[in-house]
């Protein structure tokens, strides 16, 4: 069932989406070649902690999920496209970092993503990661009330298939409020015109993911960990967006 939000219930989602910005700000500071993703991933259940919220993943198990998810943080490096949980891996000079978060606060979420490469960064991995903010972008203008769901996949999609990335097969992003993941599922990939109205009060998580490769990808051995299949590089970015009389409001923004 698709929620509508009220104003009031927007401003308590900007508040979780203001804690969920400032942890992936506090994630990104502190990664540094050697630092570990056990090491990112405290500091976000500090900086959450300390704002009164909880983590939205920790311990989130959907069907689809062999166990509950172990972290505060999804922590995705080079090949890994989404879902990666923190380890004791440290991070090397140039590798290609996503980090996803969530948090809730007064029982409503906030959700979204970011990457970047720490240290001496391939220039293609720039070329990936602007590629997917690009996306991104496109996906959010095109929220407009009175628009329709299929042209916010289209233009997503067309974004990312302009410069020839690869783009995770059957993947996209959700509505959001008092849950992480609400219906209705919004794909990275559509055609314009299609599917339901967009109406003021719907929040949605818009979550683009390219790859230098190809669209397809395998879980690895954890279980939630998706990496693409031929081994390339993958990006991963994400806001919380609401869908206003006067357009989308982002809502995961410092």
């Amino acid at each position: 069932m698709v929620e509508i939000k009220t104003e009031s219930e927007l401003a308590m989602m900007r508040e979780a989406g203001r804690v969920v910005a400032n942890t992936l700000h506090a994630v990104k500071e502190a990664a540094a070649i050697g630092v570990s993703l056990w090491e990112l991933d405290e500091v976000a259940a500090h900086v959450i902690s300390d704002a009164g919220a909880k983590p939205s993943f920790l311990h989130y198990q959907p069907r689809s999920a062999p166990t509950p998810y172990p972290n505060v943080l999804c922590a995705s490096v080079n090949d890994v496209v989404v879902h990666g949980i923190p380890t004791a891996y440290r991070i090397q000079d140039g590798d290609l970092v996503s980090i996803d978060c969530g948090a809730i606060l007064d029982g409503w979420n906030g959700d979204a993503a970011i990457s970047f490469v720490v240290g001496d960064a391939d220039p293609a991995d720039l070329a990936l990661i602007e590629a997917t903010e690009r996306a991104l972008a496109a996906g959010i203008a095109a929220a407009q009330p009175g628009a329709k769901l299929g042209d916010i996949s289209c233009a997503i999609g067309t974004a990312g298939r302009a410069h020839g990335h690869g783009m995770l097969d059957d993947h996209g992003g959700h509505g959001i409020g008092r849950a992480m993941h609400e219906d209705p599922h919004l794909p990275n990939e559509g055609r314009a015109g299609r599917g339901m109205r967009l109406k003021p009060g719907l929040a949605l998580a818009i979550e683009p993911m390219l790859t230098r490769g190809g669209d397809a990808y395998r879980y690895a051995p954890d279980g939630w960990s998706i990496r693409t299949a031929d081994g390339s590089r993958a990006a991963h970015v994400e806001h919380t967006i609401a869908i206003t009389e006067d357009g989308p409001r982002v809502l995961t923004v410092r």
